[in-house]
């Protein structure tokens, strides 16, 4: 039996000998050189240039995402690149394997949420009813709560409020910031501690407000992590720290193994 053979498409972009067109623009003339990397993200995510506000609003969300100093993937990044100096692509792709549920890929999840609970924006919605079930489904589960707490950032991610002042700004705190933040009340309320929105719930409400699928949020994650590291890789080369890190883990995960010498009685 013949398989019958699917279409083979794409609605990206092309080249000829002379050319380049994405999305339907010449690349040349009309791209480079007018649109900066976050323009180009949003590009290739929606298929058209951003306007004034969103051009803002997107940069301002992958900006957020590009560094947050010494974190596991960071970490990775740079002992990938102690074992594989001669592959900057694959210390960053370590890195970058490491953005799930907990680090980063949280948007995702907390886009993910707000969509299940309300599929369509709505205004006028009761955001505190629709936050309830939603709080009382991840408690009874044992789950976390996306875009919510930070592990050290207490009690406000400092980078929320700023987020909330562009989306303000540029007009996206609409239903979906707000949903958000019923949900952070909500699971406050019901835990008895401050769980506040944190910047990866900020972003996924956001990317709800711009009409992002939130299959595609942890995205902007990965574009934005992966500068971050390329800098984490430099820095690593010039100042290195893996190797001290490496050898510092293994003498303390194995000092109680090692046999006590005269020094260790003083």
């Amino acid at each position: 039996m013949t398989r019958k053979q699917k279409e083979l498409r794409t609605d990206i972009g092309w080249s000829d000998a002379s050319s380049i067109t994405l999305f339907g623009k010449d690349f040349t003339n009309d791209i480079l050189g007018h649109l900066n990397l976050g323009d180009m993200g949003f590009l290739e995510l929606t298929g058209r240039f951003p306007t004034p506000a969103e051009s803002r609003m997107f940069n301002a969300m992958v900006v957020t995402l590009v560094e947050h100093g010494i974190t596991p993937s960071a970490l990775v990044a740079r002992l990938t690149y102690l074992g594989a100096p001669e592959s900057l692509q694959g210390a960053v792709a370590a890195g970058l394997n490491g953005l799930g549920t907990v680090f980063v890929g949280s948007i995702e999840g907390a886009a993910r949420m707000l969509k299940d609970a309300m599929p369509e924006p709505d205004a006028d919605a009761d955001f505190a009813a629709l936050a309830r079930p939603v709080v009382e489904s991840y408690r009874e589960q044992g789950r976390i709560i996306p875009g919510i707490g930070h592990p050290f950032h207490k009690p406000i991610d400092p980078r929320t409020p700023r987020l909330k002042a562009l989306a303000q700004e540029n007009g996206f705190h609409g239903p979906y910031v707000r949903l958000m933040d019923a949900v952070a009340t909500e699971a406050g309320n019901a835990s008895g501690k401050v769980l506040p929105m944190n910047a990866t719930g900020a972003i996924g409400a956001l990317c709800c407000e711009m009409g992002f699928d939130w299959k595609i949020c942890r995205g902007l994650g990965v574009m934005a992590r992966a500068v971050g590291l390329v800098g984490h890789i430099l820095e690593e080369a010039r100042r290195p720290m893996a190797a001290e890190i490496w050898h510092r883990i293994e003498d303390d995960a194995t000092a109680h193994m090692r046999p006590r010498g005269p020094e260790d009685e003083q």
